[in-house]
């Protein structure tokens, strides 16, 4: 909704505030342009995710299935799709994270919004599964593995139907080809409707208790000080 194009997604630059909701920081990467809101008419549906056949998941991963099931949200379907994303900016820069960067990125080309749908995949990948899935000993594999490697996942079947969706969703993330990757031509929206998130009323999110809130958040500690002497601040003269 910003125009942001954010370009480096991944764990280390989310944060988890102390009411337990999550945000980012780190904008050094981000490309900021202009965008036009737009409505659009919805044509997803769950027909239209790849799904993969019915591993133990990891806590976070199950904080995410505990989050779409609670009872306190409800199910929207909307007809209509707000798209306030920058889906037709383009910058021909190589940045981000190597196991983060998109195909598009990797091969040096030009991208738009998709690296950001691209990196989502890769960190819910990561989250679920406890790797990312084009990892390699070194960056320059790991590039090759991005734009040449199929994607796979860790079993042939998915154990629960939270990560029969995920897999949906993922695979549609890190499509290969930013045109046809979730998310690439309406942004979030495109994103919302898919069955993963069934149940999750975006709307309100920020109004809910998270799963987990931290609970070990104190206080920053007294300044310390040194050989006894008091830690209380000198003047000095500024040059």
């Amino acid at each position: 909704m910003l125009g942001i194009i954010y370009r480096d997604l991944k764990p280390e630059n989310i944060l988890v505030r102390s009411d337990g909701h999550i945000m980012l920081s780190d904008f050094d990467l981000s490309l900021c342009s202009d965008s036009i809101a737009a409505v659009e008419s919805s044509s997803s549906t769950p027909e239209n995710y790849p799904h993969s056949s019915p591993r133990r998941l990891t806590r976070l991963a199950k904080l995410f299935n505990r989050v779409l099931r609670s009872k306190k949200v409800q199910t929207l379907e909307p007809n209509r799709l707000f798209v306030a994303e920058p889906v037709t900016a383009r910058s021909g820069s190589f940045v981000g994270t190597h196991e983060y960067v998109a195909p598009e990125v990797a091969s040096g080309g030009s991208h738009g919004n998709a690296v950001d749908w691209w990196a989502f995949g890769v960190f819910l990948y990561e989250i679920i599964y406890g790797r990312t899935p084009f990892a390699a000993p070194t960056n320059d594999v790991i590039l090759r593995n991005i734009v040449k490697r199929p994607l796979s996942f860790p079993t042939d079947s998915a154990a629960t139907m939270f990560e029969l969706h995920a897999r949906s969703l993922i695979s549609g993330l890190l499509n290969k080809d930013p045109s046809k990757r979730l998310g690439s031509r309406r942004g979030a929206a495109e994103v919302k409707v898919h069955p993963f998130f069934k149940g999750l009323n975006f709307a309100l999110i920020r109004t809910m208790t998270p799963p987990e809130v931290p609970s070990d958040v104190r206080r920053p500690k007294k300044s310390a000080t040194f050989g006894g002497r008091s830690s209380k601040p000198a003047a000095f003269d500024f040059f």
